[in-house]
């Protein structure tokens, strides 16, 4: 059961749940059926690509779910307010912001395709209508980069201007905004977080995403000092193993892993995991004592903590402590799991009506990695206003909502717990 007032205290108090869309994923029909399902289910945050498009359709789906809210309380569902919608940025190259690419028609005859097999989207096909790579379906995770037996598919990435940003904050109206960097990336984060700070007060929430690597405790304590002050709360996202939550119940371990060590570093701000998170995530947590149990109403919970080697402070006359004094994770990222959770309904779903994707202008700078390819420009999808959409099939719909639940509720059930 939900029962936080808020994004903000279920972060507070241990217990956000984030559904990750995928930062390079722009398939609208899933994302707007994910962003409903897991929103009345009682997910805290909806991470989508930054695409307007994309944007415009969890939007769509939130209001829905607004509609949605009262019924799915009713039938014990986790639903207790919008959850913040945000949208990711890179500082570099990253393996979230690429897409595969390859020549279908170079592949020789006798291959056994094991790229198709291995695609946890359905993101290549071979068809008369299509071969190749579809784009819109592709959120890059590369399991088809080393598999493929011609050597033939490549990745083709992508990394955000920083005038891209103004209007992705202001037009587009999202809460929170994730920047996924790596370690040594000092410059171009400082880059990127320059752009970023005149629109600050318009966020509620700023993330901070990076994979394990040498060094990465002092890179992250110097991204600290780059961004302090910050009048808003700040999420540590320990990216374990990037896009593997559905491989099997071990991908867990490297983001648990990384949750520990970032959380021994006592940074200010909050801890979330992700990358390879999965069904086993929140148990590994709670058996390794990693979870916040019960409510903590006093002392107040500082979101920007500005010196993390004191335990408290006092500043505007309230005495504050480090939200990661007590080494405890304040919630959970599921990616790729999420999504393969609820395919077979939105399969079953999309499979009565599939809209032809028409091209909007929206520009990045892209560059072909891994192959010296020319590079392509990626442009958001937009589909026609007749959108097969989960609400229109009330019992496929309540089946989602009951599925991402199971998902949900392992982390929303920890409160109470003993």
């Amino acid at each position: 059961m939900n029962n936080h007032e808020s994004p903000l205290t279920a972060l507070q108090q241990g217990h956000w749940f984030k559904l990750i869309c995928g930062a390079s994923y722009q398939h609208l029909p899933a994302i707007r059926n994910l962003t409903l399902a897991y929103t009345l289910a009682g997910a805290d945050c909806i991470d989508v690509a930054a695409d307007p498009s994309v944007i415009m359709a969890a939007q769509e789906a939130l209001n829905q779910a607004e509609l949605l809210g009262k019924q799915a309380q009713n039938l014990g569902f986790g639903y207790r307010y919008r959850p913040w919608l945000m949208v990711s940025l890179n500082d570099g190259e990253d393996p979230h912001f690429r897409k595969a690419q390859f020549e279908a028609t170079a592949c020789p005859e006798s291959c056994w395709r094991p790229c198709e097999t291995v695609c946890p989207t359905g993101a290549i096909a071979f068809s008369p209508t299509k071969s190749g790579v579809i784009d819109e379906l592709c959120y890059g995770c590369g399991r088809c980069i080393p598999i493929c037996p011609a050597d033939l598919i490549y990745a083709r990435s992508y990394v955000f201007r920083p005038d891209e940003i103004a209007p992705l904050v202001l037009q587009t109206g999202v809460d929170a905004l994730e920047i996924h960097t790596q370690v040594g990336r000092e410059n171009d984060f400082q880059r990127l977080w320059n752009s970023i700070q005149p629109y600050l007060e318009k966020l509620k929430l700023v993330a901070i995403s990076c994979p394990d690597g040498d060094g990465v405790v002092e890179y992250l304590k110097t991204l600290s000092e780059i961004i302090t002050p910050l009048n808003c709360p700040l999420i540590w996202q320990t990216d374990g193993r990037p896009m593997s939550g559905d491989i099997g119940a071990g991908t867990t371990l490297a983001s648990v892993k990384l949750c520990q060590k970032i959380l021994a570093a006592n940074l200010p701000g909050y801890v979330q995991l992700a990358g390879g998170t999965n069904d086993y995530t929140v148990a590994k947590l709670k058996s390794l004592g990693l979870l916040q149990p019960t409510v903590i109403d006093d002392p107040v919970l500082n979101p920007v903590f500005p010196n993390p080697d004191q335990q408290t402070q006092t500043i505007g006359g309230k005495q504050l402590r480090s939200v990661n004094s007590s080494h405890l994770v304040a919630g959970v990222a599921y990616g790729s799991y999420a999504r393969v959770l609820l395919s077979p309904l939105l399969e079953q779903l999309e499979s009565r009506f599939t809209p032809e994707p028409q091209r909007v202008t929206f520009q990045r700078q892209e560059t072909p990695t891994d192959r010296a390819q020319p590079s392509k420009i990626l442009s958001p999808i937009k589909t026609r206003p007749s959108l097969s959409v989960l609400e229109a099939n009330p019992k496929l719909l309540w089946q989602a909502v009951g599925k991402a639940s199971t998902l949900v509720s392992q982390l929303k059930s920890v409160i109470g717990d003993s």
